[in-house]
């Protein structure tokens, strides 16, 4: 080989080399993808997404004014131990409604058993398949609906039965999420029925957090103190009554464990005729947080608590 031939041969060499010294490292670009997808990720275990997906209740078709309509849905979210803790609640809120016979009805032990059943089976299968499932556990309560509206039409009735359960999700983050399950029915009598019930879960622990759960110690009583209050204030602003004692001897203060933090605060919401006549609805009372720091334990505060007491605390006073 020649000297220039030589000499050429290093010089390529020599650039190749700087080339690729010069090329970036594909570890150090991908890591922040990797990191950033392993956060978002965690994010989304965090969180409860989801929505709620319309059941198949094989209705006979029908093209008449007072056809019976049953409108049942389920929650298909990326937390299966809530979808199957809510399919669990669904079917017992349907046996309440129809009021159907023993053979078809949801024990309530055996309710919560079958939640982790659910959950366990919801684990390894398809959403699809947990929704046929269910689809086949509502059969004997469609069946006694469908019983029920030819037991109506037989007496020349037009009334038009209907039943109307949906779940939604309120919270969707920590620490608390939760879903409300709202139900409608109108079965033939005087008046429909309506129900607004109230899940919160902890996503850490995997469980169903009850009232009581999310109380400091011994503030049961301040809380029972703070909801009297607000009872009263209801009765007054509503025009219910002029005296509550009077008004107590008829409908009697309780304290409801179906609660939900809102951004407003601590709703209590309560059922048909629990604390009023069927006229009220579904009253609920609100306990704003900044009557609240002393009585719910801190992990359980939102975040929006601190913006609404801050907030109540800058509002000049009247």
């Amino acid at each position: 080989m020649t000297t220039k031939k030589v000499i050429w041969a290093a010089s390529v060499l020599t650039t190749a080399i700087l080339m690729t010294a010069c090329q970036p490292k594909k570890v150090e670009s991908e890591q922040p993808e990797t990191a950033a997808s392993s956060t978002l990720a965690q994010e989304q275990v965090s969180q409860l997404i989801g929505d709620s997906e319309k059941l198949q209740l094989n209705l006979p078709a029908c093209d008449d004014n007072n056809c019976p309509e049953m409108t049942i849905e389920r929650l298909s979210s990326n937390q299966p131990f809530i979808d199957a803790y809510i399919d669990a609640e669904i079917l017992k809120q349907v046996e309440q409604i129809l009021a159907v016979s023993p053979e078809f009805a949801v024990d309530e032990s055996a309710s919560t058993a079958k939640a982790s059943e659910m959950a366990a089976s919801q684990a390894v299968v398809q959403a699809a398949t947990v929704k046929q499932q269910l689809e086949q556990q509502l059969q004997p309560y469609t069946q006694a609906f469908l019983k029920l509206d030819q037991e109506i039409k037989a007496l020349s009735s037009s009334h038009k039965i209907s039943v109307m359960i949906k779940p939604t999700i309120l919270n969707a983050k920590g620490p608390l999420v939760t879903v409300v399950l709202n139900s409608s029915s109108y079965l033939g009598g005087a008046h429909g029925s309506s129900s607004q019930q109230y899940y919160n879960f902890d996503l850490e622990k995997k469980k169903l957090v009850k009232l009581n759960e999310i109380l400091a110690a011994n503030q049961l009583a301040a809380l029972e103190n703070q909801a009297h209050a607000a009872f009263k204030t209801w009765v007054i602003e509503s025009k219910l009554a002029n005296d509550v004692s009077e008004y107590e001897q008829a409908w009697k203060f309780k304290l409801s464990d179906n609660y939900y933090l809102s951004k407003q605060g601590l709703i209590l919401q309560y059922g048909e005729y629990e604390i009023g006549p069927y006229v009220v609805g579904l009253p609920r009372l609100t306990i704003p947080y900044e009557q609240l720091q002393a009585i719910l334990k801190k992990p359980y505060l939102p975040e929006f608590a601190t913006e609404a007491v801050a907030s109540a605390a800058s509002e000049p006073s009247k």
